[in-house]
């Protein structure tokens, strides 16, 4: 009987140390939950931190316009400049402009009668656009970079011109081309010169023609185009000194696109034909 109580009280001992040792893995089971639920909410807070980051990044930014103003158009060119091209024109035309700080205008013509000769026929335009920096549309600079390919672009398919030329133009502003071609009308042959040259932000284009009327010899196109190249370098020179600084300007030659049909040293310009 003894023995049997004996073997009875270690069965019992057994039955609770079995069950003590069954509890402990329950007890680090829910330990590892706890543990791994701790885990989660890190995660989450790291990635609530990073999606924070990304919200608070900087906004886009373009770098600004070099010229903020135009200058005075019918005071772009010297005296000198003007009695040479359109001889006793007197005043220039402004262009009418709502937004001067961003666009200009002037014109000139002139008409030397020569007697039973004839006349010799003169008009001179100057017009200058100024592009501003914008987050949406880019840099003022590469704005009026795709200007000045439209602008030569138009002049090389301008309306009746025929043996279109064009060809870099060299020391005015950042690029620069003149395009020449002849204008047939009933009064006479005009020998259209269109120079654009962009300095930064601004594209200036001159437009200049001539024409012996009334039996008057043609003007020689070479002299007109050297005519019209000095005074885009004037132009040029006059959009930097309004805005305080010196006319920039690469030393070799730009390019320019080429026209459909144009017989060029290298195309690229804009303009209107000249007034008759």
């Amino acid at each position: 009987m003894q023995r049997r109580a004996q073997r009875d009280q270690r069965a019992k001992r057994l039955t609770r140390v079995l069950a003590g040792a069954a509890a402990v893995p329950v007890m680090l089971v829910a330990a590892g939950c706890s543990s791994d639920s701790g885990s989660d909410d890190g995660k989450d807070k790291a990635a609530d931190t990073t999606t924070a980051s990304a919200s608070a990044s900087p906004s886009p930014t373009v770098q600004a316009a070099k010229f903020g103003k135009l200058p005075e158009p019918c005071a772009a060119l010297s005296k000198k400049t003007l009695d040479k091209m359109v001889p006793k024109a007197g005043s220039g035309k402004e262009g009418a402009s709502n937004d001067t700080a961003n666009r200009g205008s002037c014109s000139w013509d002139s008409l030397a009668d020569n007697g039973v000769k004839g006349s010799q026929f003169r008009w001179l335009s100057v017009s200058m656009l100024r592009f501003e920096s914008d987050v949406a549309r880019g840099a003022g600079d590469e704005l009026a970079s795709a200007h000045y390919t439209k602008q030569l672009r138009d002049a090389q398919t301008a309306e009746g011109a025929q043996a279109v030329k064009t060809t870099p133009v060299s020391g005015t502003g950042d690029e620069a081309a003149i395009v020449r071609y002849d204008l047939k009308k009933k009064e006479g042959t005009f020998k259209q010169q269109t120079v654009v040259a962009r300095v930064e932000n601004v594209v200036v284009t001159v437009d200049y023609n001539g024409a012996g009327l009334a039996g008057d010899k043609t003007p020689d196109a070479d002299d007109l185009a050297k005519a019209a190249q000095k005074a885009a370098q004037e132009a040029v020179a006059a959009v930097a000194a309004a805005n305080g600084s010196a006319a920039g300007g690469s030393s070799s030659p730009s390019g320019a696109p080429s026209a459909p049909g144009s017989t060029s040293a290298s195309p690229k310009s804009s303009s209107t034909p000249g007034k008759s």
